[in-house]
């Protein structure tokens, strides 16, 4: 069982329009689709050995060599006419598993995903730093794709990404793109942000904001002058101001308030809800524009009271994860039952919904 093997399974997953693969040794192929984990039926269980055979059929030999120190590696990988994959080699129980998540070739536009249109007037700032936020799996990177997009269609802009892998592939249209992979075109996203700054670009963005380093990088990026989008796996906009301050050390903190007060932009978090039809998942956006009464907020380190602001900040294009849950029950995009399952505070979820909870 080799490379021609895992493409048959990649094949089914897209015509079962799955978000992931799962392979695993003593176990059959495994599909996630619509959230849920479920195995192919009519396939036998995976042995260990056609598990490595896979894995290291589409390792080349420097992921090979990471994979044998770090026990875990990332690999782009795609089938020409079919799609990209992200695919995610790792040990468990010294035996070697496979995790690999579909993307498609065509980047949906802002309007075709529901991503709330103020993001068009973000990503159209000449600096400044947008966040991407969201637990895993829940479609951050198929926003950034369309936002990147969007800027590249409009814009004669220079997009630097630096990403892990590369997920999405953006031809140049108006703007000219370069598109950087983690062990392939750099080894770091700290170092690749330590050299952004001599590509003489206009548009960075970060893949994932994973540590210390990156996070200040990609703030001082937005602070000389560029727009910055990067990913955090943070649950709603507050706690993604929070994280990005407390990742520094105490003395640090103030400073890292300010230079945010000065160079946020705004932060957009998602998560995924089960459509009422049966046809998919849609997301769901909470946005946060920073406004001089959130900048202000942020600066006296009073976030918590953001909250406030963010439900009533409708006319700055602001909108609360509760009230975009709201709007997809009334529209009957999703059911009651499944927006309430997710929802931030359900206490207002119900007070928002009103009346048409009440019949369920």
């Amino acid at each position: 069982m080799v490379r021609t093997d895992f493409d048959k399974f990649l094949e089914i997953a897209v015509k079962c329009k799955a978000s992931d693969l799962h392979l695993k040794a003593e176990s059959p192929p495994l599909l996630r689709i619509q959230g849920e984990i479920m195995p192919l039926k009519q396939m036998s269980p995976l042995s260990a050995e056609q598990v490595r055979k896979m894995a290291m059929s589409i390792m080349d030999e420097n992921q090979r060599k990471r994979f044998a120190e770090d026990m875990g590696v990332d690999v782009g990988y795609d089938i020409p006419g079919l799609a990209r994959f992200r695919t995610h080699v790792f040990q468990q129980r010294e035996m070697i598993g496979i995790v690999t998540r579909i993307i498609p070739f065509n980047i949906l536009t802002i309007e075709e995903l529901g991503i709330p249109p103020i993001c068009m007037e973000l990503c159209s700032r000449p600096r400044g730093l947008i966040m991407i936020t969201g637990s895993s799996g829940c479609g951050k990177s198929t926003t950034q794709a369309a936002l990147i997009d969007y800027i590249n269609k409009k814009f004669p802009h220079h997009i630097m990404t630096i990403e892990d892998p590369i997920e999405f592939v953006h031809t140049c249209k108006e703007s000219l793109v370069n598109q950087r992979e983690l062990g392939r075109d750099t080894y770091f996203f700290s170092e690749a942000l330590k050299h952004v700054f001599r590509e003489d670009p206009d548009v960075i963005l970060i893949g994932e904001m994973r540590d210390l380093e990156t996070i200040s990088l990609a703030v001082t990026a937005a602070e000389t002058g560029h727009l910055v989008l990067g990913t955090l796996h943070t649950t709603d906009t507050i706690s993604t101001i929070d994280r990005i301050v407390d990742v520094f050390p105490p003395h640090q903190q103030q400073q890292v308030r300010m230079q945010l007060t000065i160079n946020l932009v705004g932060i957009i978090s998602q998560l995924l809800v089960k459509k009422a039809d049966g046809s998919g998942r849609i997301a769901a956006f909470e946005t946060l524009i920073a406004t001089p009464a959130v900048r202000s907020l942020i600066r006296e380190a009073k976030t918590y009271q953001i909250a406030s602001v963010l439900q009533t900040g409708k006319k700055q294009g602001m909108m609360s994860m509760d009230q975009s849950l709201s709007q997809l029950v009334h529209q009957r995009i999703v059911t009651y039952d499944d927006a309430l399952n997710v929802a931030i505070n359900p206490r207002d979820f119900k007070q928002l919904v009103g009346d048409l909870g009440m019949k369920h």
